[in-house]
């Protein structure tokens, strides 16, 4: 009888487990299976591709004007090439600029202060700096290190008139290109002084020049190339840039900064436009040395 009492349990025992096992197999069948989802790595690398396609055209668009001509070496006589270094924690300073000989006439010196005490006025450049610091309200940023460079190109306009077009290079640690600004000064070496683009064009031209430069740009835009994602000139842009021009004796190139025409990647800083083609914007009179 005991033993019979021990086969009994074995058995009950063992009709259990077969009954979870089957439970737990019948279970299976609910158990919703889930994939796993696979990383798609292709909108990632045409990012990665474009950034650098546009990284190649930045460096490239701003060797071009770095590397442009100009008559800096047969106006030795008449310039001198200055430079100004400072280098902080905070920022470097690299200033390259021309000063006129006032052995020549002393009305240089008109145009040597100006350079002096207002455009390379560095005490300025170093408290606009340390105050841009201070109202940042990032702590990141105010631990980024600026780095200001200026170069410059001169022109020479029938040993009448100098054009400056001084090119200006501001660099932020994090930054993977510096953003390029403009500014151009034009010098009636004659007379002693500054010529502005009311000097040169008839007064409420700005419209008609900039039609004339809207079909430049355009030609150039419809010509594909480096000029894909540039666009038109707006009035308000053209009236903020228009003293921003250098001169030749048979054209006129104006400047603008990044962005204004163009995308930093692409396309160019300038347009070049030919002085026959501007005659009907054009003073007639006699000091204005463009009168042909």
């Amino acid at each position: 009888m005991k033993y019979l009492y021990i086969l009994f349990l074995i058995l009950l025992l063992s009709n259990c487990k077969n009954d979870s096992n089957k439970e737990n197999f019948d279970n299976i069948e609910d158990i919703e299976v889930v994939a796993l989802p696979v990383k798609d790595t292709s909108q990632t690398n045409h990012t990665n591709i474009e950034s650098l396609d546009k990284s190649i055209t930045i460096e490239m668009k701003q060797k071009t004007l770095i590397k442009k001509s100009d008559e800096r070496e047969e106006l030795q006589k008449l310039i001198l090439d200055k430079r100004y270094v400072i280098e902080k924690e905070d920022y470097n300073l690299n200033f390259k600029y021309p000063l006129l000989n006032e052995s020549f006439k002393p009305t240089h010196r008109n145009f040597n202060e100006f350079i002096n005490e207002y455009y390379i006025n560095v005490s300025q450049i170093e408290k606009d700096i340390l105050e841009s610091k201070l109202l940042c309200d990032s702590i990141e940023a105010q631990n980024f290190r600026e780095e200001r460079f200026i170069d410059y190109k001169i022109y020479n306009v029938n040993d009448q008139l100098v054009s400056i077009l001084f090119y200006k290079e501001n660099f932020y640690s994090g930054a993977m290109h510096p953003s390029f600004s403009f500014d151009c000064f034009n010098f009636d070496l004659n007379r002693g002084v500054f010529m502005t683009y009311d000097d040169f064009f008839i007064e409420g031209s700005e419209g008609e020049l900039l039609m004339v430069l809207n079909e430049k740009l355009n030609e150039k835009i419809k010509s594909g190339g480096l000029y894909y994602d540039c666009w038109e000139l707006s009035l308000t842009d053209f009236i903020g840039s228009k003293n921003n021009f250098v001169l030749n004796e048979t054209y006129v190139e104006f400047y603008f900064d990044d962005c204004t025409i163009c995308p930093s990647y692409t396309g160019t800083y300038s347009i070049e436009l030919q002085l026959i083609d501007l005659l009907s914007v054009l003073k007639k009179y006699d000091l204005n040395p463009l009168v042909f």
